[in-house]
C-alpha cells in the first residue's frame, strides 16, 4: 500500500514538473510573419468638412426678433435679395420723429432765409439754421441703416444651402441664419498637426474617407496651406479640391490621407515587427536574436525595409518591449 501510495505521488510530482516545463520551460510562445514585398504609401491623416468655394454666411448685425424668413431652402437667389426681416417696429418710429423733426427744422430754415432776404435775419440765423437742418439729414440717414441693418439679403448669387431659426426667435450676432454658396465647385477644409506640414506639397493626391460612401475611391488634391498655423490645438488649416464628379456633399465630414511618399515593389514587414533601433527579433535555436534594420516609408500598418533582410525572412510580431536578446521562445501557429 505504501509503495502504490509513493508511485501515486511520483508520477504527480513527475506530471507537476511536465506542465511546469510546458509552461516556462519552452520559452515564450510567438509567432512570426514573412518579410513580403508590395507598394508602400506614407500619408499624413487629416480630418475636416466639405464646403463650397465661395460660400457666405448670412447673420444679424442686431438681437431681434425675426418677423418674417423666405421659404428659399435650396433655391437660387440673386445678390440684394430679401432673405428674412428682424422685427423693426421700434426703428420705424425712431425714423418718423426724426423726420418730422426735420420738417420743422427745415420750415425754420426756410423762413429765416425769407428774412435774410428783406434784412430781417442775421446770416448766423440762417447759418445755425441750415446746420440744424444738415445734423437732422444725418440723423435720419443713421436711423435708416439700422433700419436696413435689419433686413437680412443674400451677400452673393448661390443656392440657399441651409436656413434655420423660425420666425419669433430672438437672433443676433452668432446666429447663422442662412447659409448662401455656390453648389460648385467643392474643397475640403481640414486641420493637419504642425508636425506634419513639412511633408506637405501642393498637387499631393489625397485618398478619402466617409462613412456614407464605403465602396469606391473618393479623392482630392492638396490645392492650398494656411501660412499661419493655430498655436493652441498645434495645427494648420489646409485645403483639398475635390473633382466635379465627387459624390460627397457640403457639410460632411471625411478622413484624409495625403499620400507623401509612395513606392512599389518594395519589401515590406508589419509596422508592429519593429523596435526602437529599428531593429527586429529574429529566433535562432529558439533564442531571440535582436537584429538591426534600415526603414524606409511608413505607412499606417506597414513598413518599408530597405536593408537588413531578404524577401521571405521570418521575424518576430509583435515584438514586445520585454524581449531580450537571449530569451527562449517557441512558435505558435505562422502569422501569413
Amino acid at each position: 500500500m505504501r509503495i502504490v501510495r509513493w508511485t501515486l505521488l511520483l508520477l504527480a510530482a513527475v506530471a507537476a514538473a511536465g506542465l511546469a516545463w510546458w509552461q516556462f520551460g519552452r520559452g515564450t510562445p510567438v509567432v512570426t510573419v514573412a518579410v513580403t514585398r508590395g507598394s508602400a504609401a506614407e500619408v499624413v491623416y487629416a480630418t475636416g468638412t466639405v464646403e463650397p468655394v465661395r460660400w457666405a454666411k448670412v447673420v444679424p448685425l442686431q438681437r431681434k426678433r425675426l418677423v418674417e424668413r423666405c421659404d428659399c431652402e435650396g433655391r437660387a437667389v440673386h445678390r440684394g435679395e430679401v432673405l428674412g426681416r428682424q422685427d423693426d417696429a421700434e426703428e420705424r418710429a425712431g425714423l418718423a420723429e426724426l423726420e418730422a423733426r426735420r420738417a420743422l427744422v427745415e420750415k425754420e430754415h426756410l423762413r429765416l432765409s425769407g428774412l435774410l432776404e428783406r434784412n430781417a435775419a442775421s446770416p448766423i440765423q440762417v447759418d445755425n439754421a441750415l446746420t440744424l437742418l444738415k445734423e437732422s439729414n444725418a440723423r435720419i440717414a443713421a436711423a435708416r441703416e439700422r433700419l436696413e441693418a435689419l433686413v437680412l439679403r443674400a451677400p452673393m448669387d448661390g443656392i440657399v444651402l441651409r436656413r434655420d431659426f423660425e420666425i419669433g426667435e430672438i437672433v443676433g450676432q452668432t446666429d447663422v441664419v442662412f447659409w448662401v454658396g455656390q453648389p460648385t465647385p467643392l474643397r475640403i477644409v481640414a486641420d493637419v498637426n504642425e508636425e506634419d506640414v513639412p511633408r506637405l506639397r501642393i498637387g499631393q493626391k489625397a485618398l478619402l474617407r466617409n462613412d456614407g460612401y464605403a465602396t469606391g475611391a473618393l479623392v482630392a488634391t492638396l490645392s492650398d496651406i494656411t501660412p499661419k498655423g493655430d498655436p493652441v490645438s498645434k495645427t494648420f488649416r489646409v485645403y483639398f479640391s475635390l473633382p466635379p464628379e465627387t459624390p460627397l456633399l457640403v457639410g460632411m465630414s471625411v478622413e484624409a490621407n495625403v499620400v507623401v511618399a509612395e513606392k512599389s515593389g518594395v519589401m515590406l514587414l508589419p509596422a508592429d515587427a519593429l523596435t526602437s533601433g529599428p531593429a527586429v527579433w529574429r529566433i535562432e535555436g529558439e533564442r531571440l536574436v535582436r537584429h538591426p534594420v534600415t526603414t524606409g516609408i511608413r505607412g499606417t500598418r506597414m513598413v518599408e525595409i530597405v536593408s537588413g533582410l531578404a524577401e521571405g525572412d521570418r521575424v518576430v510580431a509583435p515584438a514586445r518591449s520585454e524581449f531580450r536578446p537571449g530569451d527562449r521562445v517557441h512558435l505558435e501557429p505562422q502569422r501569413p
